[in-house]
């Protein structure tokens, strides 16, 4: 084995067992040796100031080279040539190097999910179904413009599908609690569970619910049953059925069902579905108004309102609005600032 071969393997070593501490040692020890150097062979200039010595040497090291600076004397310009520069290009290279591989390994850290996130009033969504939680996200990206950041927490062993989009968290369950806490699960404001397997979904929502009982909490589950199960232990977790079967069946009685129920969720084309909170200081009204106010401000629908019993569709023009009660329209976008006083 050739000694060059011998020294690349040894050199490699070296730099990778050097850590940051033994660099920044050596860094000083060059700092001093150099000045020691130069002021013994008579470089008055280079070292009559700490800035101008500093100066010259990160000159030097650096390879910008200004010229402005340099050695006088015969002697200084022999320990210029070698130690100054080449100490200094070794030690420029190898601090280069730590700063970018640090900030490579922050980057991957980052990809794969091992980072804690420093967010706040999140969307967390947990689970992977691939292109489904992608569209998933893409929808919430539509819907929040920026206003709130996405996180997406994930079991499999997979890189984050959207980097620079979206923050990403790997964890080997949704029930460990110091992998979650990177997740930011005390802080989210809204929490999206949705995986292929129903129990997974249902521990994974009891334990949401015990660690962030503030957080808006969904949940979807392919069997009703859990869903049942999971609202008796946590009342205020949204459960989302699956209504897919349901679906077909209202497409094959009333054709051009399936369209309208995608016009009526799609957030990228045609009318969309929004809610809205009526304010608690607002007096009492009934449909009637708010329904004709709704439509001739903003071309918006009423369809359906939640004064506390539950949702009802379609209610009667008389039937009373309360302050506080949940208002669903329809519309070709959010209504962002409505003005209640024109509309009651």
């Amino acid at each position: 084995m050739s000694l060059w071969l011998l020294f690349r393997r040894w050199a490699a070593h070296q730099f990778h067992a050097l850590s940051g501490r033994n660099l920044l040692l050596l860094v000083i020890g060059y700092t001093i040796i150099s000045y020691a150097l130069l002021s013994a062979v008579g470089e008055s200039a280079l070292v009559q100031s700490p800035t101008d010595f500093l100066y010259y040497l990160v000159v030097s090291a650096s390879t910008v080279g200004y010229g402005d600076m340099s050695p006088t004397t015969v002697a200084g310009k022999w320990v210029v040539m070698l130690f100054v520069i080449p100490g200094g290009l070794g030690l420029f290279a190898l601090a280069v190097g730590r700063v970018a591989s640090a900030f490579i390994d922050y980057w991957k850290q980052g990809l794969l999910g091992r980072r804690r996130v420093s967010v706040e009033n999140h969307i967390l969504v947990l689970g992977w179904n691939e292109q489904r939680t992608l569209h998933l996200i893409k929808m919430l990206q539509y819907e929040e413009k920026g206003h709130r950041a996405i996180v997406l927490c994930v079991r499999p062993d997979i890189e984050n599908p959207l980097p620079g989009e979206i923050e990403f968290v790997r964890t080997p369950s949704f029930t460990d609690s110091h992998a979650m806490a990177k997740a930011g699960i005390e802080t989210a404001s809204c929490i999206v569970i949705d995986n292929s397997e129903d129990d997974v979904t249902l521990s994974a929502a009891l334990f949401c619910a015990n660690q962030n009982p503030n957080a808006h909490i969904l949940a979807y589950f392919n069997d009703e049953s859990l869903s049942d199960l999971l609202k008796m232990h946590c009342p205020n977790v949204e459960c989302i059925p699956s209504v897919a079967v349901e679906m077909l069946a209202k497409a094959a009685i009333d054709p051009g069902s399936s369209e309208l129920h995608h016009e009526l969720l799609s957030t990228h084309k045609g009318m969309t579905q929004y809610a809205v909170q009526y304010p608690a200081s607002a007096s009492p009204s009934t449909v009637a108004p708010l329904f004709s106010g709704f439509k001739q401000q903003y071309e918006a629908i009423l369809i359906a309102i939640d004064a506390g019993q539950g949702v009802e569709l379609n209610p009667p023009l008389d039937r009373e609005v309360p302050p506080g009660a949940k208002l669903f329209y329809i519309a070709d976008e959010r209504v962002e600032q409505i003005n209640w006083s024109k509309c009651t």
